[in-house]
């Protein structure tokens, strides 16, 4: 049996605050960007705007449920089957936009939506002249369009609302942290020779789902040569002493929120062979010397160009990125290596507030080892300040 950590003691007050902070930000970033309605799918989307929690991998693979979002009026979720979602004034049922639900031919139920929309937008201050879509049938934009409604996309309104955390945006995120951390230390006692892959990754997910964590992204956890190259997700693999074992938490936990931590670990413990020991060293280093760069008013692409010199035996094989944001899931940015910036690359600048994921993957091109290490931070008026504590090998440093 798990046992349970303390939950976080946010009363309705404080709870109203966060959900009424969250709704403010996208709002704020709708008339930035001079939108009047937002139609939103995504379960991350609508957890951030209504606290939306009703079935939610299923959401995001056949989008039930949708919410109308306008700018100075009605909230309207379609769709759910509780009513209790926070600054949601009205509830309608769906009208069945995808092939699951709506057949093949969802003309009629497009139809439907529209009249359903039009509806909606006399309740509205702001006249209904633009909309911001997430992810719907294209036969939505084009009827919009068809009613000279102007289509814009919806989620660089809510990526942009999603940046700035607010203090008990970070209570939450600490929190999770706090039960992915716990979970990780179970791991960490489990861990023996015997174990499978797949056995040991469970007890993440166990102790998710008994804190009421929501999902964990990915089974981003690989044993031995298996650590080489990355993103080779767990297995039915015997772990044996001496190997590797590597993860990537990625749990979207309690009220939503990502603990997103990486450690590596050797079965049976001891200082591992060379090899495992310069691709730790190596990874350490990284993350310790990235993170000492964050602080308010720095560029993303002043972060890849000062960001960590990796040895040219551990580039072929380097993570997707060296940091990305974090809140309700990854969110923006992803900023690039170097070596990847010219064809992926984007711009934009860090600010207080905003949380951050230092990553390192260190595998020589070709070895049979590799290292995830990665940290989440807080970014502070004046710097920075680390939300994970989880202990580093130090016998793998030293």
């Amino acid at each position: 049996m798990i046992d349970i950590i303390p939950p976080l003691q946010l009363n309705q007050d404080q709870l109203n605050q966060l959900f009424d902070y969250r709704l403010q930000r996208i709002r704020t970033e709708m008339k930035r960007q001079q939108v009047s309605a937002l139609i939103l799918t995504s379960p991350v989307s609508l957890r951030y705007a209504v606290n939306f929690d009703e079935y939610q991998l299923f959401q995001s693979h056949i989008p039930t449920c949708y919410l109308f979002l306008s700018l100075d009026g009605p909230v309207q979720l379609h769709g759910a089957t509780g009513r209790h979602f926070p600054n949601v004034s009205h509830y309608a049922s769906s009208d069945f936009l995808t092939p699951f639900d709506g057949g093949l031919d969802l003309s009629e139920n497009t139809q439907r939506f529209m009249t359903h929309l039009q509806a909606f937008s006399e309740h509205m201050k702001t006249p209904l002249q633009s909309v911001a879509i997430e992810r719907m049938s294209p036969l939505i934009s084009q009827t919009l369009a068809n009613k000279h409604i102007s289509v814009f996309d919806a989620e660089p309104i809510i990526e942009q609302a999603k940046l700035i955390k607010c203090d008990l945006e970070i209570d939450c995120l600490k929190h999770s942290i706090q039960v992915a951390q716990y979970g990780m230390q179970l791991m960490y006692q489990a861990l023996r020779p015997g174990i499978t892959e797949n056995q040991l990754w469970s007890i993440m997910h166990q102790v998710n789902a008994a804190h009421g964590g929501d999902w964990i992204e990915g089974q981003m956890l690989a044993s031995g040569p298996r650590t080489n190259p990355w993103l080779q997700e767990a297995s039915h693999r015997v772990i044996q002493k001496g190997d590797m074992v590597a993860f990537d938490t990625d749990m979207i936990g309690p009220l939503g929120y990502i603990a997103d931590i990486s450690r590596s670990w050797i079965c049976g413990g001891g200082r591992g062979n060379q090899a495992q020991r310069d691709a730790y060293r190596h990874a350490y280093d990284e993350v310790q010397h990235n993170m000492q760069l964050i602080r308010p008013g720095i560029s993303f692409r002043e972060l890849s160009e000062q960001a960590f010199v990796r040895k040219p035996e551990y580039i072929a094989n380097r993570y997707v990125c060296s940091f990305h944001g974090a809140g309700l899931s990854d969110e923006l940015p992803k900023i690039y290596y170097q070596e990847d910036w010219k064809r992926n690359g984007y711009d934009g600048i860090i600010e207080e507030n905003m949380v951050i994921c230092v990553e390192s993957y260190s595998g020589v091109d070709g070895g049979s080892v590799g290292v995830k290490l990665e940290e989440m931070v807080r970014v502070t008026d004046k710097g920075f300040e680390p939300l994970t504590d989880f202990p580093f090998q130090d016998e793998l440093l030293y």
